[in-house]
């Protein structure tokens, strides 16, 4: 489903009810003229809330004559869930945890002073909240030069995603691949910080550099997919 310029073959989109693929807990699925849509492997596009099944409806109720993908967010993020997250839940959760072990905000700038000041204004707020909150006291270290983080704070980052049902794990990694900091992610995902914080945090070193420098065209396109992907994912948990 939702290949490239497929033209729209429906006229009703509904939401309903339904048990889900794994029998466990509340699930709603989206019909087209009262026909269950699936996944790009088959399964049945069914999410574990009513709102979010609305807005997954919606987008598609708002295709034209061709089925845009990139205009559903929310139905790939649900897609991702359904065939690429919860299929391999532990494995996925392992492959994002892992991103504690270099988190950005653990790397610091040597030079210049303000750079360094900014960094740590910024950044140490949100560490103290992962030791505080998460039991996760990372070491912080200038440079690029790798650093061992103790056990005890990769185990506890390593508990908190594994804690997260498919839906919120798809969530953490599109934020987290998009911001290089799985603190960052955690963070949002708890609600410690919005989407747009969470931008400015990750992208604190470019646009730093940005007003010493002044943006070049590309830099604005990544950073406005940066921020559309971020904010698609608060969304997405949001509805949830």
């Amino acid at each position: 489903m939702l290949k490239s310029d497929m033209k729209r073959f429906y006229r009703d989109v509904t939401v309903a009810p339904t048990v889900p693929d794994n029998g466990a807990g509340e699930a709603f699925q989206i019909l087209l003229d009262g026909r269950k849509v699936k996944s790009p492997l088959a399964r049945e596009l069914a999410v574990p809330s009513r709102p979010l099944a609305e807005a997954v409806a919606a987008e598609w109720d708002a295709q034209l004559e061709k089925i845009l993908p990139a205009s559903m967010p929310l139905t790939q993020l649900a897609f991702t869930a359904i065939d690429r997250i919860a299929p391999q839940q532990a494995e996925v959760a392992d492959r994002i945890a892992r991103y504690g072990e270099t988190d950005l905000l653990c790397y610091r700038a040597m030079a210049p002073a303000d750079l360094v000041q900014l960094q740590a204004d910024s950044w140490d707020p949100l560490l103290a909240w992962a030791a505080d909150d998460l039991g996760a006291a990372l070491v912080v270290t200038d440079g690029i030069v790798p650093v061992d983080q103790p056990e005890a704070a990769l185990a506890a980052l390593a508990h908190a995603v594994s804690a997260l049902d498919a839906y919120r794990l798809t969530a953490l990694a599109a934020v987290v691949q998009a911001a290089g900091s799985l603190v960052i992610g955690l963070a949002l995902v708890r609600g410690r910080l919005d989407a747009s914080a969470a931008v400015a945090l990750s992208q604190l070193d470019e646009s730093y550099q940005s007003e010493k420098w002044g943006a070049d065209k590309e830099a604005v396109d990544r950073l406005g997919a940066l921020q559309a992907e971020i904010a698609q994912a608060e969304t997405f948990l949001g509805l949830l």
